[in-house]
């Protein structure tokens, strides 16, 4: 990093120049997406600024997005945020694609259970009907974003026969099953310790709560879906 003090003459806060610097030292890549910012003495020190200067500017980037704090770690670059718009019914996988990254899945776990008063209401099941619970970790390009529950009725067995580490949705589509429109609710959440492993996030940090119900394409409900998401990873589009 450059020696180069801010210009404490000038009349734009030094708090602003220090923003305007960490910008430009961003897009130039002198800090890559993922990247450490140096620690506040370090950027005292380099700017001879104060700390609730560096701590002001620090802050006022993480609000727009630009750094991210990860408790116990530092600061860092965000990375290029995932991009989805719930005006339309896209996959995990689509979103990915759409800024060139690779989608990965893990299987959690899937297993069947009695229907739940939530299942039975949202996806027209009689009482005592079974449905599939099917958890997994969603990646991009190799980092976790996303934990993600989904309940199907339990008619679509066949989602026990078939390798579910890619699209389901591509595996809906080769069954006849078009996702053709979705219920959304959008919330806040926080991990708890289950989800904060997998998510590689600390315990009792704010997340982005999904749950959707999910219609065919004869408008039938297909599915319910329960989505935990880092929310420096995604965004929406409403």
């Amino acid at each position: 990093m450059p020696d180069a003090p801010l210009e404490k003459k000038s009349q734009d806060p030094l708090y602003q120049q220090l923003m305007r610097r960490l910008q430009n030292d961003v897009v130039a890549g002198v800090y890559p997406a993922g990247g450490r910012i140096p620690s506040e003495q370090t950027l005292c020190d380099t700017y001879g600024v104060s700390r609730v200067t560096v701590r002001k500017a620090m802050l006022d980037l993480v609000q727009e997005g630009l750094l991210v704090r990860r408790q116990g770690k530092g600061t860092f670059v965000a990375d290029a945020r995932l991009k989805r718009d719930l005006q339309h019914v896209t996959s995990f996988t689509e979103a990915c694609a759409g800024t060139g990254k690779r989608a990965a899945s893990r299987v959690i776990e899937l297993r069947r259970e009695v229907a739940r008063a939530e299942d039975i209401e949202r996806l027209h099941l009689p009482e005592g009907s079974m449905v599939l619970e099917l958890c997994r970790l969603r990646l991009c390009d190799g980092q976790p974003v996303m934990l993600e529950f989904n309940r199907f009725p339990a008619a679509y067995g066949f989602l026990e026969q078939v390798n579910l580490d890619g699209s389901l949705y591509d595996i809906l589509r080769a069954h006849g099953l078009i996702p053709s429109r979705a219920i959304h609710d959008i919330s806040l959440g926080h991990a708890t310790p289950a989800v904060s492993r997998h998510l590689d996030t600390a315990a009792g940090e704010a997340l982005l709560l999904l749950d959707e119900t999910v219609f065919d394409q004869q408008d039938r409900p297909l599915h319910l879906s329960r989505q935990w998401i880092r929310g420096d990873k995604f965004t929406f589009r409403i």
